[in-house]
């Protein structure tokens, strides 16, 4: 067993080394020993303490090894390889969660099918297990069972889980119609800087709450009495503000009328889930929403949310980036309708099905097939727009893929305050990124990837850019710590390599 801890630590060095471009006898000079002692430690033919294993790192400007059972998990990827065959789109990340936020309106049982197995999805079940909820994994682990109890014990509240997702902001909805006052903790989740929820207490104080922060901490009183006289205005046409306001209004005894609302993908099926519930919602599809609300709801719901638009995608960028033939299959059309015609106009070639209707009856498919193109740059900048413009979230996939180009491409992430800046990672990898200010940044392209190794950006789809990136570059690159990519993708590795892609998930020893 020590032998072999002994070659495992011996790659890994070796993996480092090469990463930094150094000979051994380069790593030998730094550390003061000789080129024979670091080629024994290579091969784990050598003794080794924890004190040369640091030295080592610091060389190296790699953590070689990182002490416990359940360490940070990392992708070892082997790049240039071309992609091929077929890969379906998994269901949304964002629809599951809002969806099981929305499952504490209901005292029956809720059934999701199909729901994404993610770390953000993990989080909220903490959650929602703290508080006394019950729920299992059924039909071999692929749906999920949510059965709530008469009262929520939320003095109990998983807090550490709950600061882990910023999801854990749509419980307000919900609880504000289950109790006169209760607490929840911040929300967390990506790091991309500052997002008030002001636009979220602007609405939801028409329902009666008011919110204190002090210490980490949302202390909320709710005034059951109250409720929206005239129509809700949202400040803001966010998602999960609009996704928000429909929680509250789904049990508001009345009607309540929502304009600037969202009418992206996570919040149509919000919406199609409510009517499963026996809320009327009319203007699903548009900025207007009028929700006839259920003050009591008691009904056993079965309910399948539709695939990811951003997942839909990461797999087109994938394919891009490497050059490669693909189908991707269950692409939500709708809602990738505008990338698909900037990306025309880039010279994208590809094909696709004709539409057929996901498991919720409701949202358009369509199987899309990409074949390798030389794109040239957009003449207009990149940036997003609330649906049915560019998505927010797709708006870091066009980075990479403006590396690709030939030309300069300006990208414009107006929304988030630190997004852009991680784009800039792409350069660790051979891109050419010029931030401009925090929010723009110009790619020049076409790229020479070149393999790396390097942290994870904190961010969920900068972290996935950067993958792509270093599946196109020659050569093995190392991304470490890829909680985030867990956050929003189920399997992601895994599902690449069934495609031709070769990413090995590891751990430091």
């Amino acid at each position: 067993m020590a032998d072999d801890y002994l070659v495992r630590i011996g790659k890994l060095i070796r993996d480092a080394r090469q990463h930094r471009g150094w000979t051994q006898t380069q790593l030998a000079d730094a550390l003061g020993t000789s080129q024979s002692a670091v080629n024994r430690i290579e091969r784990g033919n050598q003794n080794i303490s924890l004190e040369m294993i640091a030295r080592i790192g610091e060389a190296l400007d790699s953590e070689i090894v990182s002490l416990g059972y359940s360490g940070p998990m990392h992708l070892r990827v082997v790049g240039g390889r071309r992609l091929s065959g077929a890969i379906d789109v998994k269901t949304s990340k964002n629809a599951c969660v809002a969806l099981l936020c929305g499952s504490l309106l209901n005292k029956g049982r809720t059934v999701l099918r199909k729901v994404a197995r993610i770390e953000e999805v993990f989080r909220l079940l903490e959650v929602l297990g703290s508080i006394g909820v019950r729920t299992r994994w059924i039909n071999d682990g692929k749906d999920l069972e949510i059965v709530p109890p008469a009262e929520l014990d939320m003095a109990a509240i998983d807090a550490d889980a709950a600061r882990r997702t910023r999801s854990i902001i749509m419980f307000l909805g919900p609880l504000l119609h289950r109790m006169d006052r209760f607490k929840l903790p911040y929300a967390g989740g990506c790091d991309l800087g500052t997002r008030t929820i002001e636009p979220h207490m602007i609405a939801l104080r028409r329902f009666g709450l008011d919110i204190t922060a002090t210490e980490g901490i949302y202390h909320a009183e709710v005034e059951k009495s109250a409720g929206p006289d005239r129509p809700i205005v949202l400040t803001e046409r966010g998602d999960t503000v609009t996704e928000n306001a429909l929680l509250a209004a789904a049990r508001h005894d009345g009607t309540t009328v929502i304009r600037n609302a969202s009418s992206n993908y996570m919040v149509q099926d919000l919406c199609f889930f409510l009517e499963a519930l026996g809320v009327k919602v009319e203007g699903v599809g548009t900025t207007t929403l009028t929700v006839h609300g259920v003050p009591d709801i008691d009904v056993d719901v079965d309910y399948s949310p539709s695939e990811d638009p951003v997942e839909a995608m990461s797999l087109l960028a994938a394919a891009v980036v490497t050059e490669s033939e693909l189908t991707i299959r269950r692409v939500p059309i709708e809602f990738l309708e505008i990338e698909l015609a900037v990306l025309e106009e880039m010279g994208l070639d590809h094909d696709r099905s004709a539409e057929y209707s996901a498991d919720n009856g409701r949202t358009r498919l369509v199987d899309l097939t990409v074949r390798p193109s030389k794109l040239e740059a957009p003449i207009d900048k990149i940036h997003p727009m609330p649906f049915p413009g560019l998505n927010i979230d797709n708006v870091p996939f066009f980075a990479a893929i403006a590396a690709t180009a030939q030309g300069q491409t300006l990208i414009h992430d107006w929304v988030y305050d630190n997004r852009a800046i991680y784009l800039t990672d792409l350069n660790r990898l051979g891109g050419r990124l010029q931030l401009l200010d925090p929010h723009r940044v110009l790619v020049e392209g076409p790229t020479r990837w070149r393999a790396a190794e390097m942290m994870c950006p904190p961010a969920l789809r900068p972290a996935v850019v950067v993958l792509l990136a270093m599946m196109a570059a020659e050569g093995t690159s190392v991304l470490r710590n890829v909680y985030v990519i867990n956050r929003g993708y189920e399997d992601l590795a895994e599902r690449l390599n069934s495609v031709g892609a070769q990413i090995e998930i590891f751990r430091d020893i």
